[in-house]
């Protein structure tokens, strides 16, 4: 089953890589990745999805929690979390095609974000099930470039995964280990 982890990691030059390689050495295969800098700018989160069961993801959580720069790790559960995808998609689109290629992009809420004489690149975020649809939908048109972020996910309601709440529930000061 596909499973997903947010990772909290400090900022620094090759922390993706053993994080990464850490799946690899072990044979998991990441089905996507996103990264991105949080609210702190020495702290990034990593959103990590894999197919996996839930004995696996306890070992691989442990394993993350041993490596030096990884600061909290949470297993995103589906009905306490939510997740979006970002996706560009070029298409072919002549004059006789481009009405009805818009149409379908109306119909999903994706944007044009740049047009040329023969193709539209079309912008969509949403779930993973909503970008297949729109891809589905497009490939008699040719699809030209494809181009999908992964999923980033976040937890509902008031739970945060910042540093402030790891601080708050471990007594972790990331100040204080640096001096």
């Amino acid at each position: 089953m596909l499973q997903r982890l947010a990772v909290l990691v400090e900022n620094r030059a090759g922390v993706l890589n053993r994080v990464t390689s850490l799946f690899a050495r072990r044979g998991y295969n990441i089905e996507s990745l996103a990264v991105g800098i949080t609210e702190d700018p020495v702290i990034s989160r990593i959103t990590i999805t894999l197919e996996s069961d839930n004995e696996q993801i306890r070992q691989i959580i442990r394993q993350l929690h041993k490596l030096p720069d990884i600061l909290m790790v949470r297993q995103l559960q589906p009905e306490e979390s939510f997740s979006r995808e970002l996706v560009f998609i070029k298409v072919h689109a002549e004059a006789a095609t481009r009405t009805q290629v818009l149409q379908i992009v109306d119909i999903f809420r994706g944007h044009i974000i740049d047009v040329s004489p023969s193709t539209l690149t079309i912008e969509l975020s949403g779930k993973e099930d909503k970008i297949d649809a729109l891809q589905h939908l497009l490939e008699p048109f040719e699809i030209l470039e494809m181009v999908r972020t992964g999923p980033i996910a976040i937890e509902r309601g008031q739970r945060v995964m910042n540093l402030t709440s790891l601080e708050q529930s471990s007594g972790y000061n990331m100040e204080e280990e640096k001096t």
